[in-house]
């Protein structure tokens, strides 16, 4: 399972360990704080750590 980095793009590798998880992960790219939830191996949330609430919000788009 991966996740695209709402920061740079990167697509980063969640893999088995991460198919029941809530809480952080860091792209290995850029350094940015992820904030995910996944259930069922599946990405349900995701959200970039210390985003301004007025800036606007990338779009989530799994990747599998």
């Amino acid at each position: 399972m991966k996740v695209n980095c709402l920061s740079c793009g990167h697509a980063v590798d969640l893999r088995d360990a991460y198919d029941e998880y809530d809480g952080q992960v860091k792209c290995f790219a850029c350094g940015a704080l992820l904030a995910i939830r996944t259930r069922d191996g599946q990405v349900k949330w995701v959200e970039l750590v210390g985003n301004h609430p007025s800036e606007p919000r990338p779009e989530f788009q799994p990747t599998q």
